[in-house]
């Protein structure tokens, strides 16, 4: 992989990861909306899947 490459993925996981925080959180602020863990297990494994898809090619 190129330099360019790993930085674009480093960027992505960090948004992602930030992502995944703010729906926990607003998950955990109003709770009848969803459990914390459900949302973000549901956001974590779509992460993992486009991450795996970006990885193959």
């Amino acid at each position: 992989m190129s330099t360019l490459t790993l930085l674009v993925v480093l960027l992505t996981m960090a948004v992602c990861l930030l992502v995944l925080a703010a729906l926990g959180y607003l998950a955990y602020r109003h709770p009848r909306t969803a459990t914390p863990l459900m949302v973000m297990g549901a956001f974590a494994a779509a992460l993992a899947g486009t991450l795996a898809i970006v990885a193959a090619l």
